[in-house]
């Protein structure tokens, strides 16, 4: 690994005419790219354009240059840090406060998509003249990966992850037929500095996007996961909505702890007699006497059956439906009558310490394990108004982290593994030490989005346990389909939301067994190695695997690949999850070898249990749709 602090080679963008004697002091900018969202107001006095050699060499055979403009500062200080085969980190600083904006392109050749944690956008190739988007401590992360053949990665970027809002642009330059990335912030001379990752390494999407968290991850501590948090969940919100009590959710524990779940998860509801399903009634967060006449009792009862217990906090609403709304309605960051409320001003130390109090009595009065905190993207206010009178933060962000930090050590003095549940979109690194688990966003009955939502939160969400959205069927689903729900969350937590105590039989059988994979095997599943494939295609095929066991799940009829043997001995295992229709499984090996092999119905009642005499090349083998392939391959 070599260091270099590159002052020397920042080179303004000066015509030829001005330095006849440095002729490389002249290189071109690049080709132009047509940009309407660029601001129109006066530019900066002071502007500086400067050129990064990285070291770096596209797969044309081209040197990658990062290309710098500086706004309101007439240098900056720069380093350049090789850090591995085709990787480099670059980190801007200024000295006054300025804002940078770093460009660099790669040929776009053979690209098949463009990867974000934004599951929101599609995985074309975007053009490069769209607005960039902003990632905060509140929204998003600030990574992407253009991706080409072989899942390959033409280029995995992404900046610094301490939660300053940066300006995150790229796509395709129509001019040149190139790729460009942007990324823009402002800077300070005693605040933290640009930092970019970029790698050009050409290693699987997936792998750099591992790498990228593990960079993130150097230097930021985490409390560590509670075991129930990587374990199947129970959540009262499809099944439910607002209509939960006491003595419905009892009913539900009980059922769901038969069943393999570890915790239960009471949603919105709880703290309201309203059932019209907005948010004027969020902000006092005192239990619905009527529903809940002794919380502390109604938690003990659900404990009795194993249970951890999460309560559910819109955290940033002010309801005007309550009695807070008088004493905090002039301190917010903007209202949402659509929702009957308003976003509260975290600037100010009155609302963080109001906020702190009411959510920390679920777990210090009423002895519960933990939070479901929802809408901190809510936070994320473009332009928020200048900050009240006794604000003591200046910005939004820092105001948040505050108060994120100052609840979970509030709530660790009592419950030192307090579990707290955050969702898509605020999923980045600034998050990662107040968060232990992270759910996708709402995607009711739709199997495919749950399996992209949560497989994108897998790639990038360092040491948080991933949950999917909650699961529910219509009461009339097949078996078949209710196994196949399951396995597009394969790779992450289930949470489910139906009512168990109206399931047919068919439906229970289904529930108990795919609910005892995800136990079996959380260790590889959530752990182990993540591989999707085809993120242009929504990821058909999907496997995990660490040293012993690899597990695939097919969600299109493609072949699957018998993994390369352990070298160390020892009996491996396959399993293939079936969620397509055709039953017809192809396994592919690249020599000839003896199996035993086991299918399971989606209800996990053994069909077949043989050994099986694979040839090298293709091996079809009959898993009907939302069953399971167990093949223990002997040394």
């Amino acid at each position: 690994m070599t260091t270099a602090a590159h002052p020397a080679d920042e080179r303004p963008d000066e015509r030829p005419d001005e330095r006849p004697d440095e002729p490389d002091a002249t290189e071109a900018q690049p080709v132009p790219a047509w940009r309407p969202n660029t601001p129109a107001g006066p530019a900066p006095a002071t502007v500086r354009h400067l050129r990064l050699a990285t070291g770096l060499v596209h797969r044309t055979g081209a040197p990658l240059t990062v290309h710098l403009t500086v706004l309101g500062a007439d240098r900056a200080d720069t380093e350049v840090t090789a850090a591995g085969d085709g990787v480099v980190l670059v980190e801007v600083r200024v000295p006054v406060a300025a804002t940078v904006r770093a460009e660099w392109r790669v040929p776009c050749a053979g690209a098949t998509a463009y990867w974000t944690p934004d599951t929101n956008a599609s995985r074309w190739l975007p053009p490069s003249w769209i607005a960039p988007r902003t990632v905060s401590l509140a929204f998003g992360a600030p990574v992407a990966s253009l991706v080409g053949p072989d899942d390959r990665a033409l280029c995995t970027a992404a900046a610094g992850g301490s939660g300053e809002p940066v300006r995150v642009g790229a796509g395709v330059v129509e001019e040149s037929g190139e790729f460009a990335f942007t990324v823009e912030q402002d800077l300070t001379p005693d605040g933290p500095p640009l930092r970019l990752r970029i790698d050009l390494g050409g290693g699987h999407f997936a792998t750099t996007l591992r790498d990228v968290t593990a960079w993130w991850a150097e230097g930021l501590s985490h409390p560590g996961i509670a075991p129930a948090a990587r374990l199947p969940a129970y959540s009262t919100w499809y099944s439910l909505h607002q209509n939960v009590d006491a003595v419905a959710v009892e009913r539900q524990a009980a059922l769901a702890a038969d069943l393999g779940c570890a915790s239960i998860i009471v949603d919105d509801g709880w703290q309201t007699t309203d059932r019209t399903r907005g948010y004027g009634h969020c902000g006092d967060w005192d239990a619905n006497p009527a529903a809940f006449p002794d919380p502390a009792a109604h938690v003990a009862e659900v404990h009795r059956h194993g249970l951890a217990y999460l309560l559910w906090y819109a955290l940033p609403f002010i309801g005007r439906h309550n009695a807070a709304w008088s004493r905090f309605e002039k301190l917010i960051l903007r209202e949402e009558p659509h929702l009957d409320a308003a976003v509260l001003d975290p600037r100010h130390p009155e609302v963080r310490a109001y906020l702190i109090d009411q959510v920390s009595r679920s777990v210090e009065q009423w002895g519960m394990d933990g939070v479901k905190l929802d809408f901190i993207d809510r936070f994320a206010v473009a332009d928020p108004p200048p900050a009240p009178a006794g604000a003591d933060h200046a910005t939004v962000h820092e105001g948040l982290r505050r108060l994120l930090a100052d609840l979970d050590a509030r709530l660790r003095r009592t419950r030192p593994d307090v579990i707290v549940e955050h969702r898509q979109p605020y999923v980045g690194p600034g998050l990662w030490p107040y968060a232990t688990m992270v759910r996708a966003t709402d995607c009711p009955l739709s199997p495919a989005e749950n399996r992209q939502r949560t497989v994108d939160c897998r790639l990038t969400a360092g040491p948080i346990a991933v949950h999917a959205d909650m699961i529910m069927w219509h009461a009339a689903e097949t078996p078949e389909a209710v196994a196949v729900h399951l396995i597009n969350a394969l790779f992450s937590v289930p949470q489910i939301s139906v009512d168990l105590g109206a399931l047919d039989p068919g439906q229970l059988a289904v529930l108990r067994f795919w609910l005892g994979v995800f136990r079996r095997h959380a260790e590889v599943l959530q752990l182990g190695a993540l591989e999707p494939a085809r993120p242009d295609l929504g990821y058909p095929l999907v496997r995990a695997h660490d040293g012993r066991t690899t597990v695939v799940a097919r969600y299109a009829p493609l072949p699957v690949e018998l993994p390369a043997r352990d070298t160390a001995g020892g009996p491996q295992t396959l399993l293939v999850a079936n969620a397509d229709r055709d039953p017809l499984v192809l396994l592919t090996a690249a020599r000839p070898e003896r199996a035993l092999a086991r299918v399971q119905d989606c209800r996990g009642e053994i069909l077949s249990e043989t050994v099986l005499d694979l040839a090298a090349g293709v091996n079809p083998v009959t898993v009907p749709t939302g069953g399971l392939l167990t093949l223990t391959r002997e040394h």
